[in-house]
């Protein structure tokens, strides 16, 4: 087997970054994500730190698998520690990359222009946008001196959102050799998006793996299927909007934020004539009345490159396309981009009887306008947060989970106290995450098994659950948690 160090979703489910060690001296690097909640905090791989601690000198080359901030957050740091080597992702992910890594860059480091631009520039010099399913060489050195690659890779569609990838690796050494081949792959997960997900078609296995590195984080249960999470969404959507109050979604600018758009879509297109609201003077409203906001610059730049990219969709929203339906920009949309307009819809929804739904990052409540709107609404009980996402450990958003429903239950926002008066729901199937189920189907699809399984990406209780259920359908299989 090959070495594998794990720099980060370790301990937890962000920061991901993985080294696989062709030989000793020679390592691509797969991932380099932010920590994000309590993953900030502790010692060991997820320490306090944005900075490239670890070794670099063996790094020949970087390969993303999706662009989620967990998982390319670090590049400029990585940049910045003199990381010159390929930097590899679909050709989806290069499009999206760049915006991801600009907001990166003006939250958590620097409104500079120039430094902004001088680093996009970097990155672009180094970025190679690779198709799905073609194998690639990875420019391997020895000594300073250029070798004929004894490494390739492959970007095969994992579902999670547009441009995600799972990577194989096929390492040609005459040291390894996986049942008499000359070769031994080596596939990392990235994220798995779940089967049916909106607009993106279901990963598929691969046909072989000889060595694993699996994500977990849904891995002590499973989600509810589509149609019934679709169904869940617009029963939670109708009591919250019956109070006409707001309904705050919290949604990651990339991928959440469209899914969510394209399911509403489909909610007000087959249920356009049905009352879903009466405001306090009487006035009957039906879906099709509902304004929906988009608070978010970021959210809609990505919605753009999303339709640009239509022709990566699944065949169901291609077809919805043809039929003349517009799932990503439809008429009850309304997308806000300046901070002035931002401030005065939180005044607005503060003080209107009119309902509506708000769709704002960061999906977690950890910083963006979210924040702003959940100051403002959240000790209303008129008002309702709908979570349709993963909440790690140490946000504020696992904090309004925890604790909504205590007496005097209240979250802090920059050193405050804000009671939660709005009611709070969770549609867990709404995740881009595979779930248990499906995470242990991606390993039985496979013809020729791994022999060795890395679980990462997880909490302790769903990784040390998976490890008992793929121990039990694949006892050959060694699964070891880093």
């Amino acid at each position: 087997m090959l070495q594998i160090k794990h720099h980060g979703a370790v301990q937890g489910v962000t920061g991901s970054c993985h080294e696989l060690f062709i030989d000793s001296r020679q390592s691509v690097l797969i991932d380099c994500g932010l920590f994000q909640g309590a993953e900030t905090s502790g010692s060991g791989a997820d320490s306090n730190r944005l900075e490239i601690e670890f070794d670099l000198s063996a790094v020949q080359a970087l390969v993303i698998t999706h662009v989620h901030i967990d998982h390319v957050g670090r590049l400029p740091y990585l940049l910045a520690a003199g990381f010159k080597g390929p930097i590899y992702c679909s050709k989806p992910s290069a499009e999206l990359l760049p915006l991801v890594i600009e907001d990166a860059l003006k939250v958590g480091v620097t409104h500079n222009a120039s430094i902004i631009k001088a680093c996009l520039d970097r990155l672009a010099s180094q970025l190679v946008p690779l198709k799905y399913l073609q194998w690639m060489d990875i420019p391997l050195t020895n000594d300073g001196k250029f070798n004929e690659s004894s490494v390739q890779v492959r970007l095969s569609r994992a579902g999670h959102i547009l441009g995600s990838a799972y990577v194989t690796f096929r390492v040609k050494n005459s040291k390894v050799k996986a049942d008499g081949k000359p070769y031994h792959d080596v596939v990392f997960s990235g994220d798995l998006g779940a089967p049916h997900s909106p607009l993106l078609p279901a990963p598929k296995s691969p046909y072989r793996a000889d060595q694993l590195v699996i994500e977990s984080t849904y891995g002590d249960r499973n989600h509810e299927n589509r149609a019934t999470r679709r169904k869940h969404l617009q029963h939670s959507l109708e009591h919250a909007l019956s109070n006409s109050g707001t309904v705050l979604i919290p949604a990651f600018s990339i991928g959440r934020t469209q899914e969510l758009l394209y399911e509403l879509e489909h909610i007000i297109h087959q249920n356009k004539q049905k009352v879903v609201s009466k405001t306090r003077s009487g006035v009957t409203l039906n879906w099709e009345d509902i304004d929906i906001i988009i608070d978010s610059p970021l959210a809609s730049r990505f919605t753009r490159v999303y339709q640009s990219l239509e022709h990566y969709w699944d065949k169901e929203a291609k077809r919805r396309v043809i039929a003349g339906r517009h799932p990503l920009n439809f008429e009850q949309m309304t997308t806000i981009d300046d901070h002035a307009t931002h401030l005065q819809t939180v005044s607005y929804l503060h003080r209107q009887t009119r309902p509506a739904i708000v769709i704002a990052a960061s999906g977690m409540c950890a910083g963006g306008r979210i924040v702003n709107y959940l100051k403002a609404l959240l000790g209303d009980e008129r008002n309702d947060v709908l979570f349709v996402g993963y909440q790690a450990a140490g946000t504020p958003g696992r904090d309004i989970l925890r604790f909504h429903d205590k007496p005097n239950g209240y979250v802090m926002f920059d050193g405050e106290r804000y009671p939660i008066k709005a009611k709070v729901q969770q549609i867990s199937g709404y995740s881009a995450h595979a779930g248990q189920q499906d995470l242990l189907n991606f390993i039985k699809r496979m013809r020729v098994k791994p022999g060795k399984i890395h679980l990462v990406h997880g909490d302790d209780g769903a990784k040390q659950t998976l490890k008992g259920l793929i121990e039990l359908a694949h006892p050959e299989c060694e699964v070891v948690i880093p």
